[in-house]
């Protein structure tokens, strides 16, 4: 495969090579060091790299704001010494116990306060590390029952939290990544159609937008690439994950186009015809190496899913678009589909 990007940029979180461990099982392969994780990008094809605050700055609890500034300055100079660059900085509440039941949302009074201070300190981060974008997985901020939370008061204070973040720092930009479900059992902000009306009702629309990840669309029984087109029809798709889902089961962040490679054709097809390799916006993976994969730094998913994205650019670039327009307008989609599915097989 051609080390060929076709005009499109590439990024993955260090969490993407990972030791295999998964809620029934310890962990299958060895620690990689985060400096080898680092080193590996350029070599993969990827130049953009996705960081939690804590990624970003370990241990920032506690820190001044001085020190926060002084360990993401270092942090960047490693990437610059990489060249590389970071894509965003996404707040990680969920790995703290103060956020077992929803920093942002939580019903104590005290652990909103600490969540709010995190957001803005990860607005710090971002800075210091020369990128404009908060990611805001909004992973625990629902509830296991609903009657646990008061649902119209958590959509408020989501609202609130996006308004503190576009008060704190006239020039970041929020990229809201929804998603149904897990950990929680019901999560707020589901869909990226949720996510664009909290953005229209916040003090700065322009700097509210979406993430859409394939395996979180598919969880809520949804298409990835109609997500997207509705984010890219207003103008706010700020990124994507891309990834794959076998069905509607816990979030298997599979190789992308390995499970619908279809499903996979289209997300690249809407992807192509909003020209989105022109905004120089990432296209992000987010995904695991199967559990039973041996070996001690497994990173064949990531070069995987970024090969089959560029072998469907190939497929859409190449489709005969004559041929779609005349079986389009002869309302014969039988022949559309196959015509669809051959160019994808090649046949």
């Amino acid at each position: 495969m051609s080390n060929d990007n076709k005009g499109y940029r590439f990024s993955f979180g260090p969490w993407n090579i990972n030791e295999g461990n998964d809620p029934f099982g310890p962990t299958v392969r060895p620690t990689l060091p985060f400096a080898k994780k680092l080193g590996s990008y350029k070599a993969l094809g990827f130049e953009g790299v996705q960081f939690h605050d804590d990624d970003a700055v370990p241990e920032l609890e506690g820190l001044s704001p001085e020190q926060l500034q002084t360990k993401a300055a270092e942090m960047k100079s490693v990437l610059d010494g990489e060249g590389l660059v970071c894509e965003f900085i996404a707040p990680r509440l969920w790995e703290d116990e103060r956020g077992i039941d929803g920093g942002f949302t939580a019903n104590d009074p005290k652990v909103r306060a600490w969540a709010f201070d995190r957001a803005k300190k990860c607005a710090d981060i971002a800075r210091a590390m020369d990128t404009k974008m908060i990611v805001l997985w909004l992973a625990r901020e629902g509830t296991y029952i609903r009657e646990a939370k008061d649902a119209i008061v958590a959509n408020q204070r989501l609202l609130e939290l996006v308004n503190t973040i576009l008060d704190y720092d006239s020039e970041i930009e929020i990229a809201i990544e929804p998603k149904p479900n897990e950990p929680m059992d019901h999560a707020y902000i589901p869909t990226i159609g949720h996510a664009l009306a909290l953005s229209g009702m916040s003090s700065d629309p322009k700097r509210v937008g979406g993430l859409i990840e394939t395996a979180h669309a598919v969880l809520a029984g949804l298409d990835p690439s109609d997500e997207m087109a509705f984010a890219l029809a207003a103008g706010k798709l700020l990124s994507v994950h891309l990834n794959d889902q076998n069905g509607l089961k816990f979030d298997q962040d599979k190789s992308f186009g390995a499970a619908n490679l279809r499903a996979a054709y289209n997300q690249v097809r809407v992807l192509e015809a909003a020209n989105y390799a022109d905004t120089k916006r990432f296209i992000g993976l987010d995904i695991k190496a199967m559990r039973t994969q041996k070996g001690d730094c497994v990173t064949a998913h990531l070069e995987n899913s970024k090969n089959i994205f560029l072998a469907l650019v190939d497929k859409v670039r190449s489709f005969d678009k004559n041929l779609e327009k005349q079986l389009i307008d002869a309302r014969d989609y039988e022949a559309l589909e196959m015509a669809v599915i051959s160019h994808i097989l090649g046949v």
